[in-house]
């Protein structure tokens, strides 16, 4: 079995990625030395992938020049080690495939294709552009919450997009229950293997915890979340990891103890600092910066777009996590 077979069998069974951020330098130019430390920060706290080129690594990574630079630098960072190489797609489709193209040229196993900025296209439309995609690489569907840019999709969208040969996964990031539980139930009845995985930084632990049963015709189904891809783990890493792995082991159990159920509000309250809920997100990736440069793997708060920074009061509510909640931090 080659190292890429290896990746999407351990995708398969579910592993922890983190979606990377983007290092920059006091000019906001790529700084590729800061973005390989942070690198081998996530590989030695135990990731099992790296998402790169995603909403967390600065969609605008792509007219600043940088989408080749942060793919390879991350795939050269990866080699040697059993990780999964995610990279991110996004664009109409002649744009998703020419990306998915070189993340095949360097090296990546799948691509996480976001539906983001393509209000026109009708749901016909995105099956037909994943399509294309799947060709390339392997996809893993994205159902992308709408507060950064999604859209809302049909259940009957998620049953055809199942069907797709070499669709091997979705990451649920709608942050709503509902939307979720229908992208869930197409994968349960799939013909084919859909690896779930938690996007919803809102609702981490549970979606980990939740065995999904659906009866149909006499017939009951259970899926499970196996994994996530997150923006919230880029911070914290070592912990969550080990956090994850609880987790996994938890859910196996024929009772889940009550600890998780706080555990879990403790999460999502660390993750409504970070991701600056009380402003509607925009200090999302700030905010992820700002964390990691207090745990000094970056040097500053710095994103392509200089009008991207924290929120007013969004430091204090960072401040009342992390002392809140020091069994979450590194």
């Amino acid at each position: 079995m080659d190292r890429h077979d290896e990746a999407l069998k351990l995708f398969a069974g579910g592993t922890f990625i983190p979606a990377l951020p983007l290092a920059l330098d006091a000019a906001r130019r790529f700084d590729e030395a800061a973005q390989r430390r942070l690198l081998r920060y996530y590989l030695e706290a135990g990731v099992g992938g790296i998402a790169a080129a995603v909403h967390t690594t600065q969609f605008r990574i792509r007219e600043a020049g940088l989408l080749e630079p942060v793919l390879r630098v991350t795939a050269e960072e990866l080699e040697g080690h059993a990780a999964v190489r995610v990279a991110g797609a996004c664009g109409p489709t002649e744009q998703a495939v020419a990306e998915a193209k070189l993340a095949a040229e360097l090296g990546y196993d799948a691509v996480l294709l976001s539906p983001g900025g393509l209000a026109g296209l009708t749901e016909d439309n995105h099956l037909a552009r994943a399509r294309a995609v799947a060709k390339i690489l392997p996809v893993i569907g994205f159902y992308l919450q709408t507060a950064v840019g999604g859209r809302p999709f049909s259940h009957d969208y998620w049953q055809k997009f199942c069907e797709i040969e070499n669709v091997i996964g979705i990451k649920c990031a709608s942050f709503d229950r509902y939307s979720t539980i229908d992208a869930v139930r197409a994968a349960a009845f799939s013909s084919r293997e859909i690896a779930l995985y938690t996007g919803n930084d809102d609702n981490i632990v549970i979606d980990l915890l939740t065995p999904y049963r659906f009866t149909v015709g006499g017939k009951t189904v259970e899926k499970r979340f196996v994994g996530g891809l997150l923006g919230h783990w880029a911070v914290c890493t070592r912990t969550a990891v080990g956090l994850f792995h609880r987790l996994k082991q938890a859910a196996l159990a024929p009772q889940i103890p009550s600890e998780f159920l706080c555990l879990a509000a403790q999460v999502t309250d660390f993750n409504s600092a970070v991701f600056d809920i009380r402003n509607g997100f925009a200090g999302c990736i700030p905010g992820v910066h700002e964390v990691l440069r207090r745990q000094g793997l970056l040097e500053g708060v710095r994103c392509l777009d200089p009008r991207e920074a924290l929120s007013p009061g969004q430091a204090a509510e960072i401040d009342r996590v992390t002392a809140m909640y020091p069994h979450l931090c590194d």
